[in-house]
């Protein structure tokens, strides 16, 4: 039996106990919400026939919100929320209009605004527009406006409200990887990592893409035409200024990590009902089972011992990329042509430190998810589980966070090796797709 640590996600963010057994849905919040219904003039009625954005990122006219995408959430009652980044001071009032074609009525609601927690410094922040929809219809596209009383500017995108149609069959397993930036050039640990996942069980894998090399791209052609891959363009450098770090540093950035938790929170909702499982984890990262061979495994067997839990957290061990194993696996020549990191190489993790608690990565039911940062969930349905060492760990591997540790003192885990003859020969059918002249 193994035993797991449970927490319990509370809408203030604080933990009470004694509170938990009586919130049967622990993450909404007291809102006041305001459906307002009005015969509204021409000109604003004709805001339903404008334009309908494909954008992954628009920019409102105040140039103060950016939002990402609408979703149906009827898990409590028939709203919509719109997931969007906005300035957490200077942003006061959204309203959402919804087009309803058989009206002449325009629906508007005004929207609560939740600000998500984590906001690390950062003057713009991930948030919630959140709004009643009419009763008596089911819009399929809406605006955004910053009044309830006219159009800003007169121009404002259609936005579709994702999610009202729902998948009949969902798959086990989808990968969010957030982002993909810095004209990023891994590609041979970008490979390992997709074959791992599939030979893991994923179905799909959902890549938030800012920018990466030509190689790059052509690897991504590669699985999107396989059908492993679905790329959402990630244009969040041509709106607002980006840090590479996590946390405010009062460099005039505005926002932290290319916008890292908002992609997060859209592949989330983006597929809560197209997947069963969605694994929150970066291109370096694999959750991988100690005990079982494959996540499905490894989930019915967490499934069975927490029946009404549906977030899992597994804890970071890093393996140094600068730390070579010797004798060294096998792999095929041609492999040295290919930029990046042969993650075989590199089975000597860091020790765990005392005085740090070490990151966790996440596998979760999306359904079960409202809000979620990068190494937990802020607002959830129910708990979740923090999954012990012995059961599955988050191989992670990447430059030292301990670079003055002796290797003596590093630990030798090979867990990674019991795939080495399925991963060789699955990530050297793949290098051999690739046109040479792009490779060499």
């Amino acid at each position: 039996m193994f035993r797991f640590r449970r927490r319990t996600f509370l809408a203030t963010g604080v933990c009470l106990v004694a509170l938990a057994s009586i919130l049967k849905l622990s993450y909404f919040r007291i809102q006041k919400y305001t459906l307002l219904p009005k015969v509204v003039a021409q000109k604003e009625k004709d805001l339903c026939k404008g334009w309908v954005t494909n954008n992954s990122i628009s920019a409102l006219s105040d140039n103060r919100s950016f939002i990402i995408t609408p979703y149906f959430d009827d898990r409590v009652e028939k709203q919509t929320r719109v997931i969007g980044i906005v300035h957490h001071k200077e942003v006061k009032d959204h309203y959402c209009w919804f087009c309803c074609p058989a009206d002449d009525v325009a629906f508007i609601s005004k929207a609560a605004i939740e600000f998500h927690l984590d906001r690390f410094g950062f003057p713009y922040v991930v948030t919630d527009l959140i709004c009643l929809e009419p009763s008596h219809c089911e819009p399929r596209y809406m605006a955004l406006q910053s009044s309830g009383e006219g159009s800003d500017s007169g121009i404002s995108p259609l936005f579709e409200i994702k999610n009202r149609q729902r998948q009949s069959t969902l798959v086990d397993f989808t990968v969010c990887i957030s982002t993909m930036f810095g004209d990023y050039n891994n590609v041979l640990q970008f490979v390992q990592s997709m074959e791992m996942y599939k030979f893991l069980g994923a179905q799909k894998v959902v890549i938030y893409k800012n920018s990466c090399s030509q190689l790059m791209e052509k690897v991504l052609q590669f699985y999107v035409v396989e059908g492993t891959v679905e790329v959402v363009p990630w244009p969040i450098t041509s709106y607002l200024s980006v840090s590479n770090e996590w946390h405010f540093t009062n460099d005039g950035t505005k926002i932290g990590y290319y916008g890292q938790i908002a992609a997060l929170n859209d592949c989330v909702y983006r597929n809560m009902y197209r997947s069963r499982y969605v694994l929150l984890n970066d291109i370096d990262e694999i959750i991988l089972p100690v005990q079982h061979m494959d996540w499905k495994t490894l989930m019915q067997n967490l499934e069975k011992q927490n029946p009404e839990i549906g977030i899992f957290l597994f804890e970071n061990h890093i393996f140094p990329n600068n730390v070579f194993t010797f004798p060294p696996v096998h792999v095929p020549h041609s492999w040295n042509m290919v930029p990046g990191v042969n993650i075989l190489q590199h089975v000597l993790r860091e020790p765990n430190r005392k005085e740090i608690i070490n990151p966790r990565k996440m596998i979760v039911d999306p359904r079960k998810v409202v809000q979620t940062s990068v190494h937990s969930v802020l607002q959830g349905i129910g708990g979740s589980v923090e999954v012990p060492a012995d059961v599955a760990i988050v191989f992670h591997c990447r430059s030292p966070f301990q670079p003055n540790l002796p290797r003596e003192f590093l630990i030798k885990d090979t867990i990674l090796w019991r795939y080495n003859t399925s991963l060789i020969g699955r990530v050297n059918k793949v290098l051999q797709k690739i046109p040479f002249e792009v490779v060499k």
